[in-house]
């Protein structure tokens, strides 16, 4: 029997029936993912002008940029149990009216401490939607269904990230360089009103689970502690010479410290109470771990890429916004078609899917980096738009797949906290790839060409998607394994 107010399509436990409304609520869903990634490279477009308005220096731009996915992985993990529990529907809503108002407040900021500090709360704002979202899909879809829906989820993301330079560029060139930054937050204003009350008539209303779990604020807070001990010296690094001081990178062994903390802790309370907020289902799960790895890892190489390039082209070469924007559409339309087909194509080819995808996307970057290196400036808007395709067209087939093959296996009832965990990985790859690349970036261009810093730079990118390839072979062949003598 239903809950009230809930379609017995959605109920979490059964294979949901053919109901066109499951599709509107991921409509939904893709627009408050889509609004969330869009925020991480629009801004980018956005750093010469805050650089200007502001007197921002390098310190406090990486801050801007990569505070956001600091405080979105500090929340994650809680926020994916929080919903499991109470319900996923209520901290969609609360983390789309809260990423309202903090974009609100950042488009109004009049110095760059202010803007910092609502970017962190933004950032706070996304880390308690996305978890819901992947918990809604698993929640909504089964079968070949989850694939198509978590394909169409990674073309969103695809699409948001790889768009957004172009949108900051065209907003930037429509409102001038002195206030058209403020205007790349003031978009996401009119977006969340008109996701949130259609989250409210189109999302299941699951109340969440039948019987009231524990909730485990021990485990919470060392999680939150670890994941702000990890992350922070690659957030508070940077500057021009790339370097922190060394009393902050004393927080990554207070973070190897707390995990096996959290690894007894976790296990005592499951015994006890049987509802820590890391399920062990998910540390004894080898789909999940090769996954989540992989996932940490590209994203650590993806995420530089457009910071790095937008800065080339506008601080480096004299590029406008909008040039800036244009060069990573090609990016964005073969990574939205890869990223659609392959939701169609995950159930078929598995893990070797990602596979070869992430073989495209490193032949991508060695052929962006050889043309960084050898073609002369002139040319270089051109050459780079080819080599950035290639790049996406294997990118946008490695984020959806990769979700589906690493929750195929965990139970809808802690999709919430299972996603949250696995995309705290990835903000943590992307708080650490950022830092890095910007960090050789910053440091290489008092020395060298700019493109020739750029290049360096994106050596990072590279050699973390080379590692997420090493990765998913492995597990490709660790699940042909299985196979065979299963």
């Amino acid at each position: 029997m239903s809950s009230p107010g809930q379609s017995p399509a959605l109920q979490p436990g059964a294979s949901p029936a053919p109901d066109p409304r499951r599709w509107r609520a991921l409509g939904v869903c893709l627009a408050a993912g889509g609004l969330t990634m869009l925020d991480v490279s629009i801004v980018n477009v956005a750093m010469p002008s805050i650089e200007t308005a502001l007197k921002a220096g390098p310190a406090a731009m990486q801050l801007i940029v990569a505070g956001y996915a600091l405080a979105i992985g500090l929340v994650l993990v809680t926020a994916g149990r929080l919903g499991d529990i109470y319900g996923r529907l209520r901290l969609f809503v609360t983390g789309v009216t809260l990423f309202s108002l903090m974009s609100l407040g950042a488009g109004l900021s009049v110095n760059q401490a202010m803007l910092s500090g609502f970017r962190l709360v933004q950032g706070l704002a996304a880390g308690l939607l996305m978890p819901q979202i992947s918990g809604l899909i698993q929640q909504m879809f089964r079968g070949s269904e989850r694939g198509k829906a978590f394909g169409l989820y990674g073309a969103m993301i695809g699409v948001s990230t790889a768009i957004g330079p172009l949108a900051g560029g065209i907003i930037i060139s429509a409102f001038g360089p002195a206030h058209g930054w403020r205007w790349v937050f003031f978009v996401n204003v009119p977006i969340a009103a008109t996701v949130v009350p259609l989250a409210l008539l189109w999302l299941p209303r699951h109340h969440g689970q039948a019987i009231r779990q524990r909730f485990d604020l021990p485990g919470v807070a060392i999680i939150g502690l670890a994941t702000a001990a990890f992350m922070a010296p690659f957030v508070l690094s940077g500057g021009e010479s790339g370097a922190a001081s060394a009393a902050v990178w004393w927080f990554i062994l207070v973070a190897v410290a707390l995990a096996p903390a959290l690894f007894f802790w976790e296990r005592r309370y499951q015994r006890r109470f049987g509802s820590a907020v890391i399920d062990p289902a998910l540390t004894k799960n080898p789909s999940f771990l090769f996954g989540a790895a992989l996932g940490m890892a590209y994203f650590a190489g993806f995420t530089g890429i457009f910071l790095v390039m937008t800065l080339l082209l506008q601080s480096g070469l004299g590029y406008s916004a909008l040039q800036a924007g244009l060069m990573m559409m090609p990016f964005a339309v073969c990574s939205a078609f890869s990223a659609w087909r392959s939701g169609h194509l995950v159930q078929r080819w598995g893990r070797w899917l990602v596979v070869g995808a992430l073989a495209v996307t490193v032949s991508g970057l060695m052929a962006t980096d050889l043309v960084l290196r050898q073609v002369p400036t002139h040319h270089l808007w051109w050459a780079v738009m080819l080599t950035v395709a290639l790049a996406g067209l294997g990118s946008g087939a490695v984020v959806s797949p990769n979700q589906v093959l690493t929750l195929s296996q965990i139970p809808v009832s802690i999709g919430g906290v299972a996603g949250g965990v696995l995309q705290t990985g990835q903000r943590i790859g992307s708080a650490v790839g950022v830092a890095v690349t910007l960090s050789i970036f910053f440091l290489g261009r008092t020395t060298r060409e700019p493109a020739t810093a750029a290049a360096n730079a994106l050596l990072i990118s590279l050699s973390m998607t080379m590692l997420a390839l090493g990765v998913a072979v492995i597990d490709a062949l660790r699940r042909h394994r299985v196979d065979t003598f299963s």
